[in-house]
């Protein structure tokens, strides 16, 4: 029988954590072949990007889901989603009142997928490489509060802080924290290549074709101790050109499940399909998309000519033309469903009006129509992001106000580009490194963010930021959090678009597919197992 299961949202500060089973080399009941996953994200290595899979490195949902599998983390988010859970850790919390120093003791028999055996000192190399390497991903920002990091025998790790941080467990949760063995991964320099070493659940083996990984297996570590408990004891990653090709393999049984990235359509498809063979499981999402501004591009350097964007843009007609229910529009970068969110966008510019942009333009002297180019990515966020720009260009082209030429780039090089300041304006996606509203901000308004923007306003980066991370009470920190808010409506660097919810398809043997993605779009791939009815 096919079914919609639709699970409810589990956002941080919402649900009690629930807890996963403890689990271990001995955890997986799963047997058989591997089960297949199929994916349209790309891992590609190139000159100006040679290891994709480095965590001091990657900074991207599909590489942080391939290393999330294989690269351990001392804390993780729980099954349920909720707050951050130890994990290579045996247990971790602040030691200080000021949220400035905190320690971690490590599981006892800690070892690497190779045997060798895990210590406070393999901790302390990893952390200190990742920030020394200081990639131009901009990775490391989330390491960015640690001052110094100290180990007390063999188990022991002690994180002295620069400033409070009250998320600071969460970013020990994500793979740029991961454990890695000094013998495979240089000091000082990335690691090329498809290689991963780590103590996680699987070890990786990686198919690559002319420089591209085509197919990931990933195998039982049998020397993993953490808090998975392994459904299986093989699941193969398979890489698709496009969603419609990923499609065809899952209706002809090639692959057992499909995720990100699906189109509108396919989804629409199969949550009306009753052929019985696949079942669409809808999962809240915190996925948002944007537009991001180069502030001192010539075409967009004047606050108005953004402030214009953001008044004509007309986001409910966005999504209804282009993702129907799977998105809503969002007026913040701080998505609706997270702790701190505010519509400053909306409270600032109400509803569309042309004739309110019209009067921003005049007022700073810039003469219409403004020409102007927006960039896209063709590959990266599915086949909706041509159609969603080719919408975007309609409403401010028939504003009168603008002229718009659309040109969109494969991922590989619009990454690249955009990080080089080479496009005025363009189109960007985020998932969260972590569920709360800190992972909205600083990446994009701190210094060394991942955009690598000119944009800095120092209120943001000296007083609110540090602000808010003094908050271990998320509700507390709600103040800060809306101040930085309205300075973002005020000033535009980016344009909060629209807030999606996220999909997977699976063939009805399959089990454990509710939790196969969590909040942040992490594949959990351990969940997955075989059974007679999903």
């Amino acid at each position: 029988m096919n079914r919609k299961t639709l699970v409810l949202p589990a956002v941080a500060g919402l649900l009690a954590p629930v807890l996963a089973a403890c689990g271990g080399s001995d955890s997986g009941s799963g047997g058989g072949d591997a089960i297949v996953v199929g994916t349209t994200d790309r891992f590609t290595a190139s000159k100006e990007a040679p290891a994709p899979l480095d965590p001091a490195y990657a900074y991207d949902v599909g590489t942080w889901n391939i290393l999330r599998q294989t690269v351990q983390t001392l804390m993780t988010l729980p099954k349920g989603d909720g707050d951050p859970v130890p994990e290579a850790a045996e247990s971790c919390g602040f030691t200080d009142s000021g949220n400035e120093r905190y320690a971690c003791r490590l599981r006892p028999g800690l070892k690497f997928a190779n045997g060798d055996p895990i210590t406070a000192a393999d901790v302390k190399y990893s952390i200190d490489r990742a920030i020394a390497i200081n990639a131009d991903t901009g990775v490391a920002g989330l390491l960015s509060t640690v001052d110094t990091v100290e180990t007390q025998g063999d188990r022991e790790v002690i994180f002295h802080l620069k400033t409070a941080d009250a998320t600071f467990p969460y970013k020990l949760s994500t793979p740029v924290a991961g454990i890695v063995d000094p013998k495979d991964y240089p000091k000082n320099k990335l690691r090329e290549g498809f290689e991963v070493d780590g103590s996680g659940p699987y070890t990786l083996k990686a198919e690559v074709k002319n420089g591209e990984m085509v197919d990931a297996v990933f195998t039982k570590n049998p020397h993993y101790k953490g808090t998975f408990k392994l459904n299986n004891n093989k699941v193969e990653l398979r890489s698709f050109p496009s969603t419609d090709a990923m499609g065809a393999a899952l209706d002809k049984g090639d692959i057992d499940l499909m995720t990100r990235t699906m189109s509108p359509e396919q989804i629409r498809k199969l949550s009306l399909s009753d052929d019985g063979k696949v079942d669409l499981v809808e999962m809240p999402g915190l996925e948002i998309r944007y537009l991001g501004f180069d502030t001192d591009a010539p075409v967009v350097k004047s606050k108005a000519v953004r402030q214009a964007i953001a008044q004509i843009v007309d986001r409910s007609a966005l999504v209804s033309k282009v993702y129907g229910s799977q998105a809503e529009p969002l007026y913040s970068m701080v998505p609706a469903t997270v702790t701190g969110h505010s519509n400053s966008f909306f409270n600032k510019y109400g509803d569309p009006s042309t004739a309110k942009a019209k009067a921003l333009l005049t007022r700073a002297g810039i003469a219409t129509p403004v020409k102007l180019t927006l960039h896209y990515t063709t590959d990266h966020y599915g086949p909706a992001t041509r159609k969603e720009f080719e919408v975007l260009k309609q409403q401010l082209d028939a504003s009168g106000l603008f002229d718009v030429t659309l040109k969109g780039t494969p991922w590989g090089t619009f990454n690249t580009a955009e990080r080089k300041g080479e496009y005025a304006v363009y189109g960007m996606g985020w998932f969260p490194d972590f569920p709360d509203a800190d992972n909205y901000i600083a990446p994009f308004l701190d210094k060394d963010n991942t955009l690598n923007s000119p944009y800095a306003n120092s209120t943001i980066r000296n007083n609110l930021i540090p602000a808010s991370r003094r908050e271990a009470d998320r509700l507390a920190a709600a103040k800060s959090l809306t101040e930085i808010q309205d300075i973002v409506a005020d000033d535009v660097p980016l344009l909060p678009l629209w807030q999606g919810k996220q999909y997977v398809a699976a063939r009805d043997d399959i089990t454990g597919t509710a939790y196969a993605l969590n909040s942040t779009a992490t594949l959990q791939l351990w969940e997955l197992g075989r059974g007679t009815s999903n």
